[in-house]
């Protein structure tokens, strides 16, 4: 879609002031997909030159926010590590077309926080922390299940950019187990649940993500029973936070949510 408001492109790489009307364009796949009447200029971030992803010397994986998923999905092919699997299957819970993969990138989809967003699932689930730097160069570290607020709300400041997020050497040697249900054989996510195993101290986490207006990760020392993850997943999830939409009722999310959580804790004890 032609945004006809927009009267400059200036590059990134250029420092100028922020102002009103301003954005930062990644991929651009939802910026150009419905009318921005409020938008006069775009900071074009595609020449900033980032490494889109890579493993750091303690471990841990950076991944930019300009990394596109066909980036991501092409270095999680080679990436030797007990987690990589779930890279793989988020990218593919996006059910987009190739075009749409090799434009997209993992900071649009966490900065759009739009529930059903895969790289919000992929990211929570790994213990993700988020690099924002302010226009004024100060930079800021926040966990994604934190920077991710509600259904289309973040915690990013006016001209505040998302540089990148790492994923620490502990999350990605977990055993994982990933479940998601939508209405339609190829429908978007109405409910994506992550489940991670630690191999050292046996601890686990269930994430849910689509059927819930912000990322939710519970924490257990040791594999919770089916009671006591049903009770945490009922007090750490308010009757509002189940979302609602087209793509699926909160009754149908909840209970979704509840079942796919339960398969996730059995598989995961099992691999014990």
């Amino acid at each position: 879609m032609d945004l006809n408001t927009v009267v400059e492109i200036r590059d990134a790489r250029r420092p100028e002031p922020w102002r009103h009307g301003d954005a930062w364009l990644g991929g651009g796949t939802y910026l150009f997909s419905e009318p921005q009447p409020h938008l006069r200029r775009l900071v074009d971030l595609s020449r900033t030159g980032w490494t889109p992803v890579h493993t750091r010397a303690d471990g841990s994986l950076e991944i930019a926010a300009t990394c596109t998923i066909a980036q991501l999905s092409r270095y999680a092919r080679t990436l030797r590590a007990e987690a990589a699997p779930l890279f793989e299957q988020c990218c593919r819970a996006f059910l987009a077309s190739f075009k749409i993969w090799h434009m997209a990138t993992v900071g649009g989809n966490l900065c759009n926080a739009l529930p059903a967003g895969p790289m919000i699932s992929l990211t929570a689930a790994l213990e993700g922390e988020c690099l924002l730097r302010a226009q004024d160069g100060v930079r800021r570290r926040t966990r994604v299940t934190g920077f991710v607020t509600g259904a289309g709300r973040k915690d990013l400041a006016e001209g505040e950019m998302l540089r990148s997020v790492t994923l620490p050497a502990r999350a990605l040697a977990c055993r994982t187990a990933f479940r998601q249900a939508s209405l339609y054989r190829l429908g978007r996510s109405g409910v994506l649940v992550i489940g991670t195993l630690d191999p050292v101290d046996h601890s686990m986490a269930v994430t849910v993500t689509a059927s819930t207006v912000r990322p939710v990760r519970l924490w257990f020392p040791l594999p919770p029973t089916a009671a006591a993850l049903t009770a945490a997943l009922g007090s750490a999830v308010a009757g509002h936070e189940w979302f609602d939409d087209i793509h699926g009722l909160p009754a149908w999310r909840r209970h979704m949510t509840f079942r796919l959580a339960e398969e996730i804790r059995r598989e995961l004890e099992e691999a014990r």
